[in-house]
This record gives C-alpha cells, structure tokens and sequence, in this order.
C-alpha cells in the first residue's frame, strides 16, 4: 500500500536531545560543566531512556517530564554536579527549548506537499513536545502531536503504535515510521510499519526479532522513501 502517514518520534529524532547540554556548557561560568557536557547529555538521555522501560515493564507510570528530571538528577550525580541546584534548573528550561534538526523544516514541507500526513508519536507529555514544536516553529508542518500520556504506557507498547491508526484512519502499512531509537524503529517494524532509523551516531542494528527497513545518518532522504514504498 502507498504510504499515507509518516509519523515521528521526537526526542532525539526532530529534535536535538544534546542541546541543552551543549548550550549551557557554552554559557559564562560553566567551566565545570563544559568538560563533562557531552557525558552528561549521553547519561541523561540514557537514564532517561531507561526509566521509561522499567517503568513500562512495572506498571510505575509517571509522565516524561518526571522521568526527564529523574535522568537530569542521576547524569548530573555520576558527573559531579549533583549539588548545582541552578545548573539542574538551567538545563530543565533549556530542554524545553530544545532545536530542531537543521534538515526537518525542509523535510516536513517536503511531505506536506506531497500529500501525506505528518505527526509526532512520542513519549513525551503533551505540555513538553507542544514546547520543542512551538520553539522550533514546526507547528504548520505537522498534522499532529500524539504523546503516550493518552494511553500512559511508553514506548515500545503496540498500544502506542495503535494511536497512529486511531488517528488517521491508517493501516500499518500506509504508515513510515521515523525514529533516531533503534529499539524504537525495530518495535515499530515488528508492528508492521514501513520504518526509518535516524542513525545518527552509526550505532549497529539492535538484535531484536525485527529491523528497521531503512538507516539513514540524516532526516533530508525521508520524502524519497515515503514517495517510492
């Protein structure tokens, strides 16, 4: 079946989750911060990652924003940073601000005129992902932001997967899926999407039952897929 939807995941996918690190690292009097930023963004976005698992397989729910501070607070321990009240604050509000990707305005557009519907499916709360799309000016390229918190489990949940149905009237295989998480893309492919991983980093390929069809290092080939599936 062509490709109706192409639906996103957020966090690490449009948008940039080492922003807030780097930029504050590169504010005045963050010398103690700017020789760890990069550690402490991969720990955070690590612990972030792995709450929301443990908290998926327990029953334990609590929104992203939550668990998005209880990453900050275990990153910023293990790097030595635990006692700088002000810096945890900083990076907070700095995360609400996170950048998009340099290629994602281009690429959206490039689907919306060609048709298709565009969304964001994401573990993030509501309040969180309307912040990065309004920061970033993306709110006319995207039909739709679906965060878990309607469903309160987190990805990798069919339950999730089954939102994007839901919403578009769309059977799996009318639906690209894009995400930078690999577990994410290989979830999603196992569902029966059409799936992208952003792999940025040129990690290998999760040995899980099911892989992405597609790894990209970048967003800008996305329109090209979704034209010729």
């Amino acid at each position: 079946m062509p490709i109706r939807a192409c639906i996103f995941d957020a966090y690490g996918t449009l948008f940039d989750v080492t922003a807030a690190a780097r930029q504050a690292a590169e504010e005045p009097g963050r010398a103690a911060l700017a020789g760890v930023w990069q550690a402490l963004a991969r720990d955070w976005r690590l612990k972030q990652l792995q709450y929301t698992w443990l908290r998926a397989i327990t029953g334990h729910h609590k929104d992203f924003w939550d668990v998005t501070q209880d990453g900050l607070d275990w990153a910023m321990e293990a790097q030595g940073l635990g006692d700088d009240a002000e810096l945890r604050e900083r990076l907070l509000a700095l995360y609400w601000e996170l950048s998009a990707y340099p290629e994602v305005p281009d690429m959206l557009a490039a689907l919306k005129a060609d048709g298709l519907n565009t969304a964001i499916l994401s573990n993030g709360s509501p309040d969180m992902l309307e912040g990065a799309v309004t920061s970033a000016g993306l709110e006319a390229l995207l039909d739709d932001v679906l965060s878990i918190e309607s469903v309160r489990i987190f990805k990798p949940s069919r339950v999730v997967y089954d939102m994007v149905g839901k919403r578009f009237g769309t059977r799996p295989d009318e639906v690209l899926f894009v995400s930078s998480n690999g577990w994410d893309a290989a979830a999603a492919a196992d569902y029966g999407f059409t799936t992208a991983w952003v792999n940025r980093a040129g990690e290998p390929v999760d040995r899980l039952p099911a892989k992405p069809q597609h790894i990209l290092t970048e967003l800008s080939g996305i329109p090209d897929i979704a034209r010729t599936t």
